[in-house]
């Protein structure tokens, strides 16, 4: 198991502004506990006024990573290797204060593509393409990350990113609403400065209080009774110690086709 970890970058590309770029070339971009503790770190500092997070190179994020987990470990500590940190990263950038802009400069699968639907706004160079391999892996997605699906592209967009695991273009990502804008490759960098720096002129209060007037309103509308949260929070958890779990992560990692057993 490899122990390099990647790293997140910030810069200021305008006054403002702060840029968070995800950087861990060698594995297209995932996700691994350095990335992740460094955003939910990082994001309560800032005082920009607007954020834009974004990838480094030709991929945004590959998703979490997987391949680095230890097979003997993941089962019995999945919780605390895969889900405490990425929702730790996700709620930080839920309750930043100031508007997020997702340049999504690649390919954003799987938690990479959650993180980006965690932000207010998504701009999409057009060669980049989206995924969400849940089905592949034999792990039951958490309820929260599904309803970010819900709320952005309805219930049989949702339903055909999560069940069939394929992968969608830029095009039609932007034709389901999965991201606002695609531009140009080449375009991306520019113009996502552009907007972000458009969104920081804006008037504070105005920005604050509307961005969490929105949040607050789509947490309302999708609230759960707590017989059904309970029933959705053991159904992960299950997956997360079930041998097809296991499988799923020695298959990515062997790169090959897993074997279920459906246990």
């Amino acid at each position: 198991m490899s122990s390099s970890s990647g790293r997140l970058l910030v810069d200021e590309p305008a006054p403002g502004v702060a840029r968070l770029t995800i950087s861990n070339p060698a594995k297209r971009g995932a996700l691994d506990r350095a990335i992740l503790d460094a955003l939910a770190r990082t994001l309560p500092e800032l005082e920009a006024r607007c954020v834009i997070l974004t990838g480094e190179g030709s991929v945004f994020s590959a998703g979490y990573d997987v391949a680095n987990l230890d097979e003997d470990r993941v089962s019995a500590r999945a919780e605390e290797l895969v889900a405490n940190p990425f929702d730790s990263a996700l709620r930080a950038l839920d309750e930043h204060p100031w508007p997020i802009v997702a340049a999504l400069n690649g390919h954003a699968i799987g938690g990479g593509l959650e993180l980006a639907l965690a932000c207010d706004l998504r701009m999409a160079a057009e060669p980049a393409t989206f995924r969400m391999p849940p089905a592949r892996l034999g792990l039951v997605y958490s309820h929260t990350g599904v309803r970010r699906f819900l709320d952005a592209i309805g219930g049989p967009r949702t339903r055909e990113l999560f069940l069939t695991a394929g992968r969608i273009d830029s095009a039609t990502a932007l034709a389901w609403g999965l991201v606002n804008r695609v531009v140009p490759g080449d375009q991306l960098t520019g113009a996502s400065v552009a907007l972000a720096g458009e969104i920081a002129a804006g008037a504070p209060l105005a920005q604050r209080g509307n961005r969490r007037v929105i949040a607050a309103l789509l947490d309302g509308r999708s609230t759960l009774t707590d017989a059904v949260e309970r029933e959705l929070l053991a159904l992960r958890a299950a997956s997360l110690s079930s041998d097809d779990f296991r499988e799923g992560v020695r298959a990515f990692a062997e790169k090959r086709s897993p074997q279920w057993t459906a246990r």
